[in-house]
C-alpha cells in the first residue's frame, strides 16, 4: 500500500507540473446491459430459495456467494490492488473501464445472495436462538459481515460509480480519478482482511454442527 501512495504522489505532482498527458475520455457503459438478465435470473432464484426455504437452495446461495464475495475481495484487495499501485494513473483509468462496469453488477449481487440466504438458511436451522450452542459465533459472524456489507456498498461501490461517471466526462481529471481509484484499493484490501476473519468463524461452525 506504501507503493501506491508514493506512485501517486509521483503523479500528482506530475500532474500539477504538465508533464502528465491528460486522460482520454473513454467509450463504455457504467452499467453493462448484457449483464441485467444475468442478475436478474440470479435474483429471481434466490427469492424463490427464500420463499420456499429449501435447505439446499438457501445453502447453494449463501456458500456460493459468499465463496466469490470472499475470493473477489482477497483477489482485489491482495493481488490487484498492489498491482494497480505501480500502474501510472492513465493505465489504471484504462484498466478501470473494463473492471469496474463489471463490478458495478457482481458486488451487490454478491452481498444480497450472501446476506438474505444467510439470514434465511440461520432461521432455517434455528442458528439464531440463544440457546443455540455456538451462538456468539453466529452473532460474530454477522457483525463481521455486516460491516463488511456497508463497506462494499457504501465505499466500495461509491467509488466504483465515481470513477466512471469522473471517466465518462470530456475531460477526465487524472488526479481525481488516482484518489477515487486509492480508496477503492484500501477498502478492498480491508475488506479482503475482514474475509480471513468470516473464513475463521465459518470454518469453526462448520466443524462444531
Amino acid at each position: 500500500m506504501v507503493d501506491i501512495a508514493q506512485v501517486d504522489a509521483a503523479e500528482a505532482r506530475g500532474l500539477t507540473e504538465g508533464h502528465s498527458p491528460p486522460i482520454e475520455k473513454r467509450s463504455f457503459q457504467i452499467v453493462p446491459l448484457r449483464g441485467i438478465p444475468v442478475v436478474a435470473a440470479i435474483l429471481i432464484g434466490l427469492v424463490v430459495a427464500v420463499a420456499t426455504n429449501k435447505l439446499w437452495a438457501l445453502d447453494f446461495f449463501h456458500v456460493v456467494g459468499g465463496g466469490l464475495w470472499t475470493g473477489i475481495d482477497l483477489f482485489l484487495g491482495f493481488v490487484i490492488g498492489p498491482i494497480m499501485g505501480r500502474l501510472s494513473i492513465a493505465a489504471r483509468a484504462e484498466f478501470s473501464t473494463r473492471l469496474m462496469p463489471k463490478m458495478v453488477l457482481i458486488m451487490p449481487t454478491l452481498v444480497v445472495c450472501t446476506l438474505a440466504a444467510g439470514w434465511q438458511l440461520a432461521r432455517h436451522l434455528n442458528y439464531l436462538n440463544a440457546s443455540y450452542p455456538d451462538h456468539s459465533w453466529i452473532v460474530a459472524s454477522m457483525v463481521v459481515v455486516g460491516v463488511m456489507a456497508v463497506i462494499a456498498i457504501g465505499i466500495l461501490e461509491p467509488a466504483n460509480l465515481a470513477v466512471l461517471f469522473e471517466l465518462k466526462k470530456p475531460k477526465p481529471n487524472g488526479e481525481l480519478i488516482g484518489k477515487l481509484m486509492r480508496r477503492f484499493i484500501y477498502t478492498a484490501g480491508i475488506t479482503g482482511a475482514m474475509q480471513v476473519a468470516t473464513l475463521i468463524i465459518m470454518t469453526r461452525l462448520a466443524t462444531t454442527t
